[in-house]
């Protein structure tokens, strides 16, 4: 049984790939790609040989057996046009069909647009949400922006340069006019990134070339419930009926829908340490 080798890729830059990649590259019975014009450049420029088979949007369902069978007796190597397979391609597809069949996948780490633009964009990189591409239709384009409005972890899509201006003004609607990058042609000769507010981007004369990777911040968190007279009342109530510090809080927590936290500091400052936790 072989191993299907999901390898990574170059998104640009011809350097951005790792000896560990070019060798699996050659020892592959096959290499299915995404575009094979895209991996036969490649390849000749390392002077990698290898059998080159298509895999796309197109022909994945007849392909995806023959693929599997190939798996059954030499290892397949799978690349998408750019980047790292399985991410918004049709790599995920063929992925899951191998471990249905108990056949052993590797991933070999490398390029990586999604990555590349979060950790350059400037704003927050310890959670990020993908969307993917934005659908084409602004109908289904503003549905999902409304979908992750109040997502507080930073936005990571991709869009195509006719789109852009359309994207960035539903955005706006939105999602309000936040803070945002956008990255074009990454790790090429022109690579671009556009930072400032959504608004402030729009007001730019901004080129349509090359693919944008878009970074987006977060929305803020909301604020937090106030304890009001209402639940100070009944953090009063409930002392005089002998209830502890934590009884009180967590019942008048899940009661009133208010942190904790706050409900006990309520407590302190009406009744001290007077009912032990």
């Amino acid at each position: 049984m072989g191993t299907l080798y999901l390898i990574a890729t170059p998104i640009g830059n011809l350097e951005d790939i790792t000896p560990r990649a070019l060798r699996l590259l050659g020892q592959a019975g096959t290499v299915a790609a995404e575009d094979t014009r895209t991996a036969r450049r490649l390849l000749t420029h390392y002077s990698v040989r290898a059998k080159l088979l298509s895999y796309n949007d197109h022909n994945r369902r007849s392909r995806i057996p023959q693929i599997l069978d190939l798996l059954g007796v030499e290892d397949v190597a799978l690349i998408s046009e750019a980047g790292t397979p399985a991410i918004s391609d049709p790599g995920q597809e063929l992925v899951s069909a191998a471990i249905e069949r108990e056949i052993r996948v590797v991933s070999i780490p490398g390029a990586s647009a999604v990555l590349t633009a979060l950790t350059v964009s400037g704003l927050p990189t310890r959670q990020f949400l993908y969307l993917g591409f934005l659908p084409r239709r602004p109908g289904e384009r503003r549905s999902m922006l409304r979908d992750v409005a109040t997502e507080t972890r930073t936005l990571v899509c991709f869009e195509a340069p006719s789109r852009l201006r359309a994207s960035l003004r539903d955005m706006l609607v939105c999602l309000g006019d936040r803070r945002i990058a956008v990255c074009r042609e990454l790790t090429k000769l022109h690579e671009e990134t556009l930072r400032g507010t959504i608004s402030e981007l729009l007001a730019r004369d901004v080129e349509p070339r090359g693919e944008y990777t878009v970074v987006i911040e977060g929305s803020p968190p909301p604020p937090e419930a106030q304890v009001d007279k209402h639940a100070l009342g009944r953090l009063s109530e409930l002392w005089r009926q002998g209830a502890s510090a934590r009884e009180a809080t967590t019942r008048l927590s899940a009661e009133l829908g208010l942190p904790r936290k706050r409900l006990y500091e309520a407590w302190l400052k009406l009744h001290g340490a007077s009912k032990p936790e």
